[in-house]
């Protein structure tokens, strides 16, 4: 038998981090084979899937950092924030900075390309941060898919060089030589090529992202 999730720490938020999908400024290593108009529908679906997720969550708040304008893909009962910043470590410490000065308490921040991510698993890092000062998701491409800090140890992301092999090994070791306690979730792959695509949407089967990536015909 399954054993039912954690609880979700009191007082936590779940934080996503997102662009809007817009054609030509999300996904763009996928075009080719996508054109950018099916790599933002793509992406689109992904951030709702991910914020219908959110929305399950037990939690006390639930931020989007966006870059851009909020539409239909958005559910009620978030707080939509602008992201502040120049390169992604910025812009990831603002997120943190900025959803603990609207709610103080623990956090945990995801992105939005991972649409195969459940509810228990984002309750389940809530609850750790009950225990633990961080929880680390790592992913698959050697980046991470999901950060949780107890407090905004923000300055520990900033110089972590994004988009790189070494992100979440960097990242990872910054926690831990700060001192903190971190607890390690599972490995997730993110969507950032065709292949990561075709394998989100088969561990996603019912999914809206897996039925845009049908629509696309680009199941090769």
């Amino acid at each position: 038998m399954t054993a039912p999730p954690l609880p979700a720490a009191p007082g936590g938020q779940v934080i996503v981090i997102a662009k809007e999908p817009v054609p030509g400024r999300v996904k763009t290593r996928l075009v080719p084979p996508l054109t950018p108009e099916e790599a933002a529908a793509l992406a689109g679906a992904a951030l709702e899937d991910t914020l219908r997720t959110v929305a399950e969550v037990p939690a006390a708040g639930r931020v989007l950092a966006l870059d851009g304008a909020p539409g239909p893909w958005l559910p009620a009962g978030f707080t939509v924030l602008p992201q502040r910043g120049d390169g992604l470590d910025e812009r990831l410490a603002a997120a943190f900075e900025d959803a603990h000065r609207l709610r103080p308490g623990p956090m945990v921040l995801i992105g939005m390309d991972t649409p195969q991510v459940a509810p228990g698993m984002l309750a389940d890092a809530l609850a750790r941060l009950g225990r633990y000062d961080a929880v680390f998701g790592p992913a698959t491409d050697g980046g991470f898919w999901l950060l949780g800090l107890r407090i905004p140890a923000t300055a520990l992301l900033l110089g972590v060089p994004m988009s790189d092999p070494s992100t979440g090994e960097i990242q990872l070791r910054r926690l831990k030589e700060a001192g903190m306690s971190v607890a390690l979730m599972p490995c997730l792959t993110d969507v950032d090529t065709m292949a990561d695509a075709i394998e989100v949407a088969r561990l996603a089967p019912g999914s809206r992202y897996a039925a845009a990536l049908a629509g696309t015909g680009a199941r090769r």
